[in-house]
């Protein structure tokens, strides 16, 4: 159960009772621990609204909802100040909540079927730290979805099509098609780019091939495939290795809205929607969605027959609409496209490709930053690749784990390693807001303290040790925890936000909202974990208080799965 949401609910409808219309309770969780468990704000804006007095207002509520009973079993509610509503959630309350064969997650009701666009490397080159964020963010946001009980499609709209493969195409023409040619791809892609500059003959060739490849010319097409075959391989190694759920059959490429753009002209058409400027056809935006003084054109189709990454994103929200009859498309890209979707999707909705049902969704998010504050690069100057940044966490965490426990053999050290070194490079970005910007840390982000991934790992291996040391099978705990002191009860608390923060990861497509919920759970179990003794406690305590150890377990094991990140037993 989401508390924050059974509140909310009768709160409202206390207010629609005083107020004679809808307000909302704008419930939060309060700020500081004398202000109770959450705070209501929505008494304050629904009096300034109606011009009346906000703490007559917030007395008339707190009496609707006890002459209703409403909240009676679940919270105790005052009013404070000039209308805030206080909260604390009742011990009876909480524990009903913490009833450990219950299942951690509600599914959402209404469930939604959504697409989340995701990752989506240029496959013209490696992967490189420039693509971390929109593959973890994004693959931490569908777990979450799915948990809740969405259907959701997972889409790596790979770039696979246009110009930039004429040249790679020509060059894996001139030195053979083995795949040892494209072992590495982006010296592949440096040595094509060097000739396509310095030889107009090669140039020429690279845009014939173009015109061969879009033409169908099965030799064309069957080096292109060899390339993208090849070039497939290496990201799903990378997918492989930081346990993200990408597989081959989320691709969903450029290319397969290939036969589709001709439609996609004759619909924007139909609509009156196309300008034609210098041979290139165009959609004219207002201004607001131009991002200009005036408004401004969008091509979709180039004076020479060729099309754009617009018109192709036309054509996948398209099928993502038709086919896959999504209610919510949410797209995981780099902050300086934000011009892009906004233009997207005023075309999509003008088009008619948008149903009044779809949620089309921007979610940016900012770069990867390196020592003070500038581009994340090599010494050369190049962007980091994602094999040699995972190469490099794995060495240090395995450095950290043998200086620690020097007892590990080497096996145990170099997979406690493995996990903790992907773990830690996957936390440090997703604890993030992803609106942000961040300094990539290796210090910070390999620390056993504060809000990293060796901090939560730890936490949940400390539990899984106590149940070793009690000889505990932690499966068959049962019954309800239930608090009986300050630590159990702020412990508890904390626990029943679960579904509200998932909720939340849901809505708003911010996972550093679940990672700042794990890191504070954490944190209320090691104050009850050092106020409240476990096994040595008299029997009915000890089996409470295993409950809750118990319970935190399999929260922080479930949240820590949700961001894709593995769990250890033992460190």
């Amino acid at each position: 159960m989401n508390p924050q949401r059974l509140l909310a609910e009768r709160i409202e409808a206390a207010l629609a009772q005083c107020c004679g219309a809808p307000a909302p309770a704008l419930v939060r969780t309060a700020s500081r621990p004398q202000f109770g468990h959450y705070q209501a704000d929505g008494v304050m804006a629904a009096a300034k609204r109606q011009g009346r007095n906000s703490r007559k207002l917030a007395d008339q509520v707190l009496a609707a909802l006890a002459a209703d009973g409403c909240l009676a079993d679940c919270a105790e509610l005052e009013a404070a100040g000039p209308g805030f509503l206080n909260i604390r959630l009742k011990d009876a309350f909480l524990g009903a909540q913490l009833d450990l064969q219950a299942p951690l997650i509600e599914p959402a009701v209404p469930s939604q079927r959504v697409v989340v666009d995701y990752s989506s490397p240029n496959l013209a080159k490696e992967m490189h730290v420039g693509h971390l964020r929109s593959t973890l963010i994004g693959d931490a946001v569908a777990r979450v979805l799915e948990a809740l009980g969405h259907l959701v499609f997972r889409q790596n709209h790979v770039g696979d099509w246009g110009t930039q493969f004429g040249m790679l195409l020509a060059h894996l023409e001139e030195i053979g098609r083995d795949a040892e040619a494209l072992a590495d791809l982006e010296e592949f892609y440096r040595a094509a780019k060097a000739r396509f500059d310095a030889d107009t003959a090669f140039a020429d060739a690279s845009r014939a091939m173009v015109v061969a490849l879009q033409a169908g010319n099965p030799k064309a097409r069957a080096r292109w495939r060899h390339f993208i075959e090849v070039s497939l391989a290496h990201c799903q190694e990378i997918y492989d290795r930081l346990g993200v759920s990408l597989a081959p059959e989320h691709i969903r490429a450029e290319s397969a809205y290939n036969e589709q753009l001709d439609s996609i002209l004759a619909a924007l058409e139909a609509r009156g929607l196309l300008t034609e400027s210098d041979g290139a056809q165009c959609v004219f935006l207002p201004q607001g969605d131009s991002g200009a003084d005036g408004p401004g054109p969008v091509i979709v189709r180039k004076s020479d027959g060729g099309y754009l990454y617009a018109t192709t994103d036309l054509a996948a929200i398209r099928y993502r609409a038709e086919t896959l009859g999504a209610q919510r498309i949410l797209y995981f890209t780099d902050s300086r496209q934000a011009l892009h979707f906004r233009q997207l999707f005023a075309i999509a909705a003008a088009a008619g490709f948008q149903s009044n049902d779809l949620r089309l969704e921007h979610m940016p998010f900012g770069a990867v930053l390196g020592p003070g504050g500038r581009p994340f690069r090599t010494r050369e100057g190049g962007l980091v690749k994602l094999t040699a940044l995972l190469d490099e966490a794995e060495t240090r965490a395995r450095a950290e784990v043998a200086a620690k426990s020097p007892a590990l053999g080497p096996e145990e050290c170099a997979r406690i390693g493995r996990a903790l070194g992907i773990g830690a490079v996957k936390y440090a970005d997703l604890s993030k807001s992803r609106a942000s910007d961040y300094v990539f840390n290796w210090n910070r982000m390999l620390a056993f303290d504060g809000n990293t991934a060796p901090y939560l790992l730890y936490a949940y291996a400390r539990i899984q040790s106590l149940f070793r040391k009690g000889a505990v099978d932690p499966a068959a705990l049962h019954g309800k925890a239930r608090p009986h002191g300050p630590a159990e009860r702020n412990l508890a608390v904390a626990l029943v936000r679960f579904q509200e923060v998932l909720e939340q990861v849901a809505d708003h497509g911010q996972p550093h909202l679940l990672c700042a919920y794990l890191y504070d759970l954490a944190a209320k179990f090691t104050v009850f974990y050092e106020a409240c003794p476990v096994l040595n406690a008299a029997a009915g305590d000890r089996e409470n208080r295993l409950r809750f150890a118990g319970r935190t377990a399999r929260t922080l094991g479930m949240g820590l799965n949700l961001l894709g990140i593995e769990t250890l037993d033992r460190m």
